[in-house]
């Protein structure tokens, strides 16, 4: 499937600012709408969408269309669109799918399925082949913030890291916590996981990005604890950090809005995405 207005027509990358980035998107669901819609709004004369990898089986809205937007089930045909960077945000399968040929192509790529990264040989295969590429894996930091700090307690004797996630009982339906708690009759807060940020990731692959970038910013996935808890009382995607090294301790608690159109993901998610995508052309970068 190729939705190109204009097949035949061939792309002149010179006839377009240099500040100019053209985005391909792998997922059109609600993050990867998200993203778009975001792109359309913030970042005129500095990045477009320039070609959308969807299953053969879904469509886009037709908003969401120009003659020049190329929609298609192949990444060469997406590749051919003069991309200059893509953003995957399809899941797991996806990063199996597409991620390796990303790369190998010469192109640096956007992860928001952080979480993917938890399987050790998938990690360290993207890890070689972004290396071999000489391109890099840019992971957004989604909902959460204070990643800058752990980042930097790495150097400065980061010793404890606890991420504690905290949502309603519908964010964690379709998943491992309803073999591990009866969520439809919760009356208060229920704790059912404790363990590292790389079993949460495995075990919840769909709600525990967050866990996953958090242990990739610091102590690593097997030394970040990770508490997952679902709260009756709770309308937020509440995400909390308490860390501890020589150079001093952070405690931070955020309270994040749901995605209207996926509970399980975070509104500041398209948002993390966004800035990354600007982030590699401003003049400033903070």
């Amino acid at each position: 499937m190729n939705m190109k207005q204009d097949p035949g027509h061939e792309i002149d990358p010179t006839q377009r600012p240099p500040q100019m980035q053209r985005i391909g998107l792998i997922g059109y669901g609600a993050i990867g709408r998200a993203v778009h819609e975001l792109l359309l709004i913030h970042a005129t004369g500095t990045a477009t969408v320039a070609g959308i990898l969807i299953p053969p089986s879904a469509s886009i809205e037709p908003a969401a269309q120009n003659e020049s937007l190329v929609v298609t089930d192949r990444l060469e045909t997406l590749l051919a669109a003069d991309i200059d960077i893509v953003v995957e945000c399809a899941g797991h399968s996806a990063v199996d799918a597409y991620a390796v040929d990303v790369l190998r192509a010469g192109l640096d790529l956007v992860l928001v399925s952080i979480g993917a990264l938890a399987d050790a040989e998938r990690e360290q295969r993207l890890r070689h082949e972004a290396t071999a590429a000489g391109r890099q894996m840019l992971l957004p930091s989604g909902a959460i913030g204070g990643i800058d700090w752990i980042g930097a307690a790495r150097s400065a004797g980061l010793s404890e890291v606890l991420y504690r996630s905290r949502k309603s009982p519908l964010a964690w339906s379709g998943t491992d916590a309803e073999q591990l708690v009866d969520l439809a009759s919760l009356t208060s807060a229920a704790i059912f996981f404790r363990g590292t940020a790389r079993e949460a990731a495995i075990r919840f692959p769909r709600n525990a990005n967050v866990a996953a970038t958090v242990a990739l910013a610091g102590l690593g996935l097997d030394a970040t604890q990770v508490e997952l808890i679902a709260d009756p009382a709770t309308r937020h995607n509440v995400h909390e950090i308490e860390a501890d090294s020589a150079g001093g301790s952070m405690s931070a608690r955020i309270k994040g809005m749901p995605d209207p159109g996926n509970p399980k993901t975070s509104l500041m998610t398209a948002h993390s995405v966004l800035r990354t995508i600007l982030h590699r052309r401003t003049a400033m970068v903070i």
